[in-house]
């Protein structure tokens, strides 16, 4: 895929932020990964710019080791966490971070999302973990989150927001949705009692039925 073609599918992702209600204005970021001959390592959102504003020329590459060209523009400041993210999930192309209502709200009371929904395996795990709090943009941040990203796809992070992984930006926009969809179930479930959690072996057999039917998708 070329580098104009990844640029123009930052740029619709990153207006799906706002238009789907995942993210509003200028929060959250998206990046997809690149190698070349000439190039390794991610193309990302800008720092500062409004979604809706965005051109070709906005997006920034930055390399796996975290070069990027200061007279253009400044890659979104979490770019920390998606340099580290590619380094160390060879298979994950592209990331979203989001800001989305739920996920917010479940990350500022420090909680992660259980297993009291079959569908919480969507992202890898029997739960979605939440990432220690952090400062935006720090080294410390991207540490805390490759540590819960460890076997899984997704992961909230603490006062923050989300973080969703996949083969290709529409996984991985598909799944950010789809985290913040159970994180909203699970809050529901909150306000009216306390939800039965799915134990660990019935979230194992769900977690192997998804594997296979990934497997069958693919043939």
């Amino acid at each position: 895929m070329s580098e104009k073609i990844k640029k123009k599918q930052i740029i619709k992702f990153a207006k799906k932020l706002n238009t789907s209600g995942l993210s509003p204005l200028r929060s959250g970021n998206i990046s997809i990964r690149h190698q070349s001959k000439e190039k390794d390592g991610f193309f990302i959102t800008p720092s500062g710019l409004r979604y809706s504003d965005l051109k070709l020329s906005d997006i920034v590459f930055v390399s796996l080791k975290g070069v990027f060209d200061k007279k253009k523009n400044i890659p979104s400041s979490e770019w920390h966490f998606h340099r580290d993210i590619y380094k160390n999930k060879k298979n994950v192309n592209a990331i979203v971070h989001s800001h989305s209502r739920s996920c917010v709200t479940l990350a500022c009371i420090r909680k992660k999302i259980p297993a009291f929904n079959y569908m919480v395996a969507v992202a890898g795990g029997i739960d979605i973990k939440c990432a220690k709090y952090a400062t935006f943009g720090t080294v410390q941040l991207s540490k805390n989150i490759i540590k819960v990203l460890q076997n899984r796809s997704a992961c909230l992070i603490e006062n923050h927001g989300q973080v969703a992984v996949g083969k290709n930006i529409d996984s991985a926009f598909e799944l950010a949705l789809e985290v913040e969809n159970l994180a909203s179930q699970y809050i529901n479930c909150l306000r009216i009692g306390r939800p039965k959690i799915l134990s660990k072996s019935l979230m194992n057999k769900v977690l192997g039925k998804i594997k296979n039917y990934k497997k069958e998708r693919s043939q």
